[in-house]
Parts: structure tokens; sequence; C-alpha cells
């Protein structure tokens, strides 16, 4: 891997020159891939975790739901905010964070776990590359339409991009199922995780990969639960429950009538039981330079969710966190 990164990083030199390309999907086939799965899946989870206290749910429920899920690998996001000092210092505090979860899972993050973007990307057409993009794009390509690898970014969308810009074919053979951004009429698009890297989501909303979102104003934002359910279901019933529920209780600290969204959860949830999540099909919005969705109705199309079932979720998440 190594030595694949720093070729790539010396063929890199001359990427600013390239112009952006994209295979033509025809729109039967991109929505052929936008139908619900309705089998096991082939995932890999893209999660800047360290960032909040909802990715650490994401990725254990990611790797216990093994009815419905085949977790391959998990990438370590880059994000900006009180908690880390940078793109860089975000990252590899999230990949940190996924080592400490994976152990509690009993699972080793060699060939497993891999650090991704330093940074954001600078143009729309040069990538970042990373361990992260680079195994994307490896994986990928060993994929096929009739096999898709389902693409989960929970973060800014770096990676992921960065994958497509790197080998634009890959978009054949991905679907992929991002929590990030608001509804279409949401007023606007100022959202940590597209805000974190406008051209990123830019470039994977222009490049017509098969694509769900999971819009966290007014759809996500409803996934909400407190200290008393959390303690009530986690609390004391193992290593993993316990430490999932100190890291939301430490976080609510000194705050009172207090809930808190576990957001990159649902997206997951798409993935495990589709009915528990109502989606509509609508044209890939253009986002503006005032970080603003605008419609076209001559683009491709996209899924987004518009209405979830809370309950379902959270009734499922406990049971596998705890069994």
């Amino acid at each position: 891997m190594k030595i694949r990164l720093i070729l790539f990083l010396l063929f890199s030199q001359i990427l600013p020159a390239m112009s952006q390309s994209f295979p033509k999907l025809a729109e039967s086939f991109r929505l052929n891939q936008l139908e619900p799965p309705t089998g096991k899946v082939r995932m890999v989870l893209d999660t800047d975790t360290y960032n909040e206290i909802d990715d650490q749910f994401a990725l254990a429920y990611a790797y216990l739901s093994d009815e419905k899920i085949r977790l391959e690998a998990v990438y370590a996001a880059p994000f900006k905010n009180r908690r880390s000092e940078g793109p860089a210092d975000g990252m590899e505090k999230s990949y940190k964070e996924i080592e400490r979860l994976l152990a509690l899972l009993g699972k080793s993050p060699d060939g497993f776990a891999f650090r991704g973007s330093d940074r954001y990307l600078e143009s729309e057409t040069k990538p970042v590359m990373s361990e992260a993009a680079l195994d994307l794009v490896d994986k990928a390509m060993k994929s096929s339409p009739d096999n898709p690898l389902y693409v989960v970014p929970v973060g800014c969308i770096t990676n992921v991009a960065s994958a497509i810009l790197i080998e634009p074919e890959i978009i054949k053979n991905i679907v992929v199922v991002w929590l990030g951004g608001n509804g279409l009429n949401w007023p606007d698009q100022r959202e940590f995780n597209l805000m974190q890297d406008v051209r990123a989501a830019r470039v994977v909303l222009n490049s017509g990969v098969p694509m769900m979102i999971m819009p966290c104003k007014p759809v996500v934002s409803h996934f909400h639960t407190t200290i008393p359910e959390l303690e009530y279901f986690l609390k004391g019933k193992n290593k993993l429950s316990d430490y999932l529920f100190t890291n939301v209780a430490e976080y609510s600290a000194g705050k009172e009538a207090w809930s808190k969204v576990i957001w990159d959860v649902t997206a997951v949830a798409w993935l495990v039981n589709s009915s528990w999540i109502q989606t509509n099909v609508v044209h890939s919005p253009v986002l503006t330079d005032q970080v603003t969705y605008s419609v076209d109705n001559s683009r491709h199309f996209i899924r987004m969710a518009t209405f979830l079932n809370r309950d379902a979720i959270f009734r499922d998440l406990f049971k596998k966190l705890t069994r």
C-alpha cells in the first residue's frame, strides 16, 4: 500500500492539467442501482469518527449487522472543529478512534482500517491521495455492477471524491450512501459534512455515481436519543455499550433537558432494512457557490430520504449493541 501511495503521489503532480471526465451511465442502469438493496451487501464506511459521538454508533452498527452487511473496510475522514486543530489532525484522531472501537469489537485494524485525506480538495480535478482513497479504488475496480460496493460516507466526502477523481470508472461499480447536506427545499446546505469540503461534494454530485443521500435537515435531525434512554438500554451490558454510553454522557455533561441526534446510524440503517426509511428519486441537485441547492431537471437521478422510522432503527441498534 505504501509503495502504491508513493507512485500515486508522484503521478499526482500532473493531475492538475487533467480535465474532469466521468463515464456516462444510462439512466436505466443508475435507477436499477438505486433500488433499495434486498440481500446482503458489501460495504465500506468512511467516517470522521472523532468529530462527535455518533460515528462510533454507526461503525459498531455496521460491523454487528453481519446478517445484511459485510463490512470490508473503514476509512478515516478529515474534519476541523473544536475537537481538532485541522483536517489532518481530525483524520488522525478519527483513525485512532476507529482503532479503539475495533479493539472493542475484537477486530484487527490491519488491512481493514485506513487513513484518509489530510486536507480538503484544493480543486475539483485534483484528488487528495491517501491510503483510504487508493483502497476504495482497488476494491471498487474488483467489484461489478451486479455486485456493487456500497460506499457509506458519514462525514465530509473528500476520500470518496478523491477516489472518483483517481479512477472515474469506479462509478460503474459502487453505490454511494451519504449522510450529508440538507433537504432539497431547505434554505441552505451549510451542514457540517457538506461544508467541510464543498468541492468534494460537488465532484460526487456531478460525477453521476449512483447516490443515495440522507439529508440532515429535516429528515435525520429527527433521530434523537437521550441519556436516560441510553442508560436504560446500554449501560452495564458490555464493554462496547459502556464505551458508547460514557462517550455520550461525557459529551452532554452539564446540559439539562438535552437530547442528541445520532445522525450517522441512519445511513447504515438503510442498508439493513430500507423499509425503515422512505425515499424519493429526484434529480441530482446543483450545488451552487452560495452553498445552496439549485434544481435542474435535466440532470441525472439520485435517491433522497424523506422520512425515517426512528423507533424501529433504535430498536435494532440497541439489540445488536447489547447481544
